[in-house]
């Protein structure tokens, strides 16, 4: 993967966002807690760049991704799209700034309607809009069909006649009808045979050269995020525990996560073996997550420190962030060193 333009236009600039799911229970539905889905997070998109955000099922890629888009409502925190706070924004006025963020959902059956044919699932965004009508609307959606490698005559067909890989480049096809700066995939390709996987990549590469589009790409998958990512945040637990360049991250990975999680990571090549750093225990529950660094209970170089004290994500190299007490300006930077508590 390319690097992303070292100075570029930021297109999505999210800070300390934070999604909390109330916990209803009792014949009067009393909150007694909170699901602690999304716990402060931050990052920038720029204009032509691919952020990744990776990690286990259930640290909050997809929330932090819904909520971006406002399919949910953040408890806290700001998304500035283009400058503008789209969290202080009603429904009427956010409408003008939908155009902007589309999103391609994880399986590309059940983000399409049965009935509607093809075409129309296509047109429909820019029916809503009012962007084009009658034989400009017909050339339009033509044209978004061979963009995307679909034929033209395939517009009358309907979601069930096309392969997985196909609905779910009618799916890119519809998030690109409306020309937008943001484009929100969670999970694309997680649910497509591999080879099927490569091409939808690849076309998503080419469409962001050729438009300049800028990616939130959610994925559980190291392999993709390696080739499609020009930076990856790594979350545990609704929080970042490392921000880095694609390169940095996989070359030189700092937080204990981040290694572990690059360890487990299967090698191309057969024969080849590497060795494993085996977290401990299961990962917490986000209803009940740990005081400090949420990561302690399983990590081998856990202190005291660690248990009391929540890390701030610190800039310890250029563009390389990390929320780790060892691997900050404030504690020890460098190797780290195994602990039996």
């Amino acid at each position: 993967m390319s690097a992303a333009p070292a100075v570029a236009e930021t297109v999505l600039r999210v800070r300390d966002l934070k999604k909390h799911f109330p916990i209803h229970r009792g014949v009067l539905s009393r909150v007694v807690g909170h699901v602690f889905a999304v716990d402060g997070v931050s990052f920038e998109i720029r204009r032509g760049e691919t952020l990744c955000l990776v990690g286990e099922s259930g640290c909050g890629k997809s929330t932090v991704a819904k909520t971006v888009m406002r399919l949910q409502e953040p408890t806290a925190g700001s998304v500035e799209l283009n400058g503008t706070d789209i969290t202080k924004l009603d429904q009427a006025e956010l409408r003008s700034h939908r155009r902007q963020m589309q999103i391609v959902f994880q399986d590309p059956y059940s983000s399409l309607n049965p009935r509607m044919s093809a075409g129309a699932i296509v047109s429909e965004p820019l029916t809503n809009y009012e962007l084009a009508s009658g034989a400009e609307l017909e050339q339009r959606i033509a044209q978004l069909f061979e963009r995307v490698g679909l034929r033209a005559d395939a517009m009358a067909k309907y979601p069930h006649e096309f392969s997985g890989g196909q609905r779910q480049r009618l799916g890119i096809a519809r998030a690109l009808a409306v020309n937008p700066r943001l484009i929100v995939a969670d999970e694309p390709v997680s649910a497509l045979d591999v080879s099927v996987q490569a091409q939808v990549l690849n076309l998503l590469v080419d469409l962001q050269e050729e438009f300049q589009l800028a990616y939130l790409f959610v994925s559980h998958d190291l392999a993709v995020v390696e080739h499609i990512g020009h930076r990856i945040a790594v979350m545990y637990l609704g929080r970042i525990v490392e921000l880095a360049d694609n390169a940095d991250l996989f070359g030189t990975p700092l937080h204990p996560y981040t290694e572990a999680l690059l360890e487990a990571a299967p090698l191309p090549e057969p024969g080849l073996k590497r060795e494993r750093i085996i977290l401990q225990g299961d990962v917490p529950s986000p209803m009940a997550p740990p005081p400090g660094c949420h990561f302690h209970t399983r990590c081998l170089y856990a202190q005291a420190r660690c248990k009391a004290e929540v890390p701030a994500l610190e800039e310890v190299a250029p563009d390389h962030w990390v929320a780790c007490h060892f691997r900050t300006k404030g504690g020890p930077f460098g190797p780290l060193t195994r602990t039996d508590g």
